[in-house]
C-alpha cells in the first residue's frame, strides 16, 4: 500500500465513468495511483481517452468483481473476458484506500491495462452455515430436471434447438420436456401461447386421418439432444371438437388471458375417436422410438382442467382422461401414466380425480379405477409491483406445494406414489408482460429459483411424500426482442442467469445433507409471509463419491438493493479426515453467469454485432468466481468464507 498523501490527481471523467457509482460512493477516497502505463512519468493522466486506451472501449478498463475475504489480493495473470490479453505481460496496479475501509481485492489484466477490483461490502452481515456430512442421509432427488412451454413448435426453431440441447446436457436422457398443443390443429406455425401439429383431421365422411410429421419433428428434436417427452395429451383437434369455432386465437400480451380459450378447449364430439387417436399416437411412438424408450416417458391428459383450459364438466374430464389413458395403455401396457396437472393443488377437483382413479368406474373400460403411476398438480407464486419495484410472492407458490402434498398424503395408498409438480413457477403466465413481471431477466429469478427448489425438498420431507419432479414452465420465445420480459431460460440464444441455477443443480447428486444456517427463513415463516424481513441466506448440500456440494443463496422477496452477506460455511464429518481437497466456486450475480447484466453494460443492443453476441453468449455460461483452489481439511472439518451479494447464488464444489 502507498500513503494517501502521495495520491496523484483524480482521473478524468472518462475513467470515472467506468467505475460503478456503488463503489465510488462506498469509499470516501479511492485513489488510482498507476494503471499500467496509463499514467505518464510525471504522474498525470492522459488528456484523452484514445491516448489511454488506444481507441478501445473504455468499459474494458474496469471489470469489477467481488473478493470475499476482506483482504488484498494480487494476481497479475487474471484474464478478463472480452479482452485480448497476453498472459506474460501483466503489471501491478496499486490502490490506496483508508485502512478501515480496506475491503478490496486487486487482479491484473495484461497489456490492455484492464483492472479488476473486488470491493467487499462494508455493511455486509455475518452468516454462519453448518453442513454435516457424517451418518446416513436421504437421497437428493434431481427434481429440477423437468421443463415446459405453451408453444411446442419453438423447440424445432433455431434458438429452441440450441436451448433443448443445453437442457439435455444437464443430465442426458434424464431431462423431460412438457408442451401444450401437441394435438392442436394447424400447420405448425408458432405464436405466443399457441402451437399446432395437425396430427388429426378427417375426410369428408368422417374418416380419421393421422399425420405425425410435425409431432415427430418435435420429439426427434428432444431425443436427439438428450431430452425425453413428458407427453401432454391435448388439446382437442378441430375436427373432433364439440365446438370448433373459433379455433385458433391470436393472443398477445395486451389481450385478455381468457381470449386463448377457443375451440381446442372443448370436449370431443366422439370419445371413441378421441381414444383411438391417442392409441394410434402411442402405437406410432412405440414403433418409431422403441418400447423401452417410450416406457421411460410420462403421459398425462390435458392441462389445468379445473379452469378455462377445459370447457367441459369435471365428469366429462374424467371421461376424456379415461379414454385417453386406455388408448395409451392399449398400445403400451407398461406406459407411465398420471395426472391431472391441475391449476394449483386442485382442491375438490383433484380429490375427486384421485377418488375416481382409485375406486371409480372407468368410463372407457367399465372396470374399477384408472391407472395412476404418478400424480401431478401445479404451484405458482404471486408477484406484485409495489413502490416502484417487484415484490415476489414465494409464499403463495410454497403454499400450493404444501396443500398439494397434504391432499395426496391424505390417501394412504398414494403416499409413496411419485409426484410431479407439472408447473412450478414464480407466477402463472410465461408469455405475459408487465411491471409485476420485471424480475425475469436478472438475478431475482435465479435466486428465487434456488431458494424455492430447496424448500420443495423440505415440504416433501414434512409430508412424507415422494416428490419426483418440479417442472419449470419456462423455455424461450423465438423472434422477439432481446430480454423482452418473458419468463424464459434464454433470450435469442443468450442464456439468462436462471438457467445457470439448473447447471448448478446438475452438479449435485448423492445424499441430501443436513444444513443449518443462522440466517435461513424458517419454513413455516416462508409459508405464512415469504421473505419480507431479513434476507434468506441458506443452503442445500449434497454428498456423492469424492464430492461435496453446497448451494448457497441470498434471497429476498423485494427486488431492491441490500447489503451483502459475509458467509462462513463450516463443513463437519467429511469423509476425508485430514489432507487437501479442491474447491471450485461457481457464482451467479450481476457480474457472473449473467448475459443480461453484460448486455446492459454494452448499452442493451437489440442488434448486437457478431463480436458482441459471442461475448454475451460466453457471459451466459456458468462462471467460476475464483480459480480452483486447495482447501485444508483437518480432523474431517473445513471452513470456507466468501461474500455473497443480494440475489447472488454460489455453488461450492469440493472434491478429493
Amino acid at each position: 500500500m502507498v500513503p494517501e498523501e502521495s495520491a496523484p490527481p483524480a482521473p478524468p471523467d472518462y475513467y470515472q465513468s467506468s467505475i460503478p457509482p456503488r463503489l465510488t460512493a462506498r469509499f470516501s477516497r479511492l485513489i488510482l495511483l498507476r494503471v499500467n502505463n496509463h499514467l505518464s512519468a510525471s504522474g498525470q493522466w492522459p488528456a484523452r481517452r484514445d491516448d489511454a486506451l488506444g481507441g478501445r472501449n473504455p468499459a474494458y478498463l474496469f471489470d469489477f468483481i467481488r473478493i470475499p475475504d476482506h483482504s488484498l489480493r494480487v494476481n497479475p495473470w487474471r484474464k478478463i473476458p472480452g479482452t485480448a490479453h497476453d498472459r506474460t505481460r501483466g503489471k501491478h496496479i496499486f490502490l490506496a484506500i483508508p485502512w478501515r475501509q480496506l475491503l478490496l481485492g486487486l487482479l491484473l489484466g495484461g497489456a490492455g491495462g484492464s483492472l479488476t477490483v473486488g470491493a467487499a461490502d462494508t455493511n455486509a452481515f455475518a452468516v454462519n452455515i453448518r453442513v454435516t456430512a457424517g451418518g446416513a442421509h436421504p437421497p437428493l432427488h434431481p427434481i429440477w430436471r423437468f421443463f415446459g412451454a405453451d408453444e411446442p413448435n419453438y423447440a424445432t426453431m433455431k434458438h429452441g434447438r440450441k436451448l433443448i440441447g443445453e437442457l439435455g446436457a444437464l443430465q442426458p436422457r434424464n431431462v423431460y420436456f412438457r408442451a401444450h398443443n401437441l394435438l392442436t390443429s394447424g400447420d405448425g406455425t408458432a405464436a405466443l401461447k399457441w402451437g399446432s401439429t395437425g396430427a388429426y383431421t378427417e375426410n369428408p365422411p368422417g374418416t380419421p386421418v393421422y399425420n405425425w410429421t410435425i409431432l415427430d419433428g418435435i420429439f426427434d428434436t428432444y431425443l436427439q439432444r438428450g431430452v425425453r417427452p413428458y407427453a401432454e395429451i391435448g388439446f382437442m383437434p378441430e375436427a373432433l371438437s364439440a365446438k370448433p369455432e373459433p379455433y385458433q386465437h391470436h393472443w398477445n400480451p395486451t389481450a385478455k388471458y381468457n381470449d386463448i380459450y377457443t375451440g381446442w378447449s372443448y370436449p370431443p364430439k366422439d370419445y371413441a375417436k378421441w381414444g383411438e387417436l391417442v392409441y394410434q399416437w402411442t402405437k406410432h411412438c412405440v414403433e418409431k422410438y422403441g418400447r423401452a424408450e417410450v416406457e421411460s416417458w410420462y403421459w398425462e391428459v390435458w392441462n389445468e382442467p379445473n379452469i378455462g383450459y377445459w370447457h367441459g364438466s369435471p365428469a366429462e374430464f374424467l371421461k376424456l382422461h379415461d379414454y385417453a389413458i386406455e388408448g395409451v395403455r392399449r398400445a403400451l401396457p407398461t406406459a407411465r401414466v398420471g395426472g391431472p396437472d391441475s391449476a394449483g393443488p386442485g382442491g375438490k377437483f383433484s380429490r375427486d380425480f384421485l377418488e375416481h382413479c382409485l375406486r371409480g368406474t372407468n368410463y372407457a373400460t367399465g372396470q374399477v379405477g384408472t391407472p395412476l403411476d404418478f400424480i401431478s398438480f401445479h404451484a405458482k407464486g404471486s408477484p406484485v409491483s409495489t413502490n416502484g419495484h417487484v415484490r415476489m410472492g414465494m409464499a403463495n407458490q410454497l403454499r400450493n406445494v404444501d396443500d398439494g402434498f397434504r391432499l395426496i398424503a391424505s390417501f394412504p395408498e398414494l403416499k409413496s406414489k411419485p409426484i410431479v409438480i407439472g408447473e412450478s413457477d414464480p407466477e402463472g403466465c410465461a408469455a405475459c408482460q408487465g411491471a409485476s413481471l420485471a424480475y425475469r431477466n436478472g438475478t431475482m429469478y435465479s435466486s428465487y429459483t434456488a431458494a424455492a427448489f430447496a424448500r420443495k425438498h423440505e415440504l416433501m420431507e414434512r409430508h412424507g411424500v415422494n416428490l419426483e419432479g418440479a417442472l419449470t414452465w419456462a423455455f424461450e420465445f423465438e423472434d422477439q426482442p432481446y430480454f423482452a420480459g418473458f419468463r424464459s431460460l434464454a433470450s435469442n440464444g443468450l442464456d439468462k442467469p436462471v438457467l445457470n441455477v439448473f447447471r448448478m443443480f446438475s452438479k449435485m447428486s448423492g445424499e441430501r445433507l443436513p444444513v443449518d444456517s443462522d440466517h435461513a427463513v424458517k419454513l413455516d415463516a416462508l409459508l405464512r409471509e415469504g421473505v419480507r424481513g431479513e434476507a434468506d441466506v441458506a443452503a442445500l448440500a449434497s454428498l456423492a463419491d469424492h464430492q461435496l456440494c453446497v448451494l448457497v443463496w441470498h434471497y429476498h422477496d423485494d427486488d431492491v438493493s441490500g447489503p451483502a452477506a459475509a458467509v462462513t460455511v463450516q463443513l463437519a464429518d467429511l469423509p476425508i479426515p485430514t489432507g487437501k481437497a479442491k474447491l471450485q466456486h461457481y457464482r451467479i450475480d450481476e457480474e457472473h453467469s449473467n448475459a443480461f447484466g453484460a448486455w446492459k453494460r454494452l448499452g442493451s443492443p437489440q442488434s448486437p454485432t457478431p463480436t458482441q453476441f459471442e461475448q454475451l453468449e460466453k457471459a451466459g455460461g456458468l462462471a467460476e468466481l475464483t480459480p480452483e483452489s486447495p482447501v485444508n481439511v483437518s480432523q474431517g472439518a473445513a471452513t470456507l468464507t466468501f461474500e455473497l451479494p443480494r440475489q447472488g447464488v454460489s455453488l461450492l464444489e469440493l472434491t478429493w
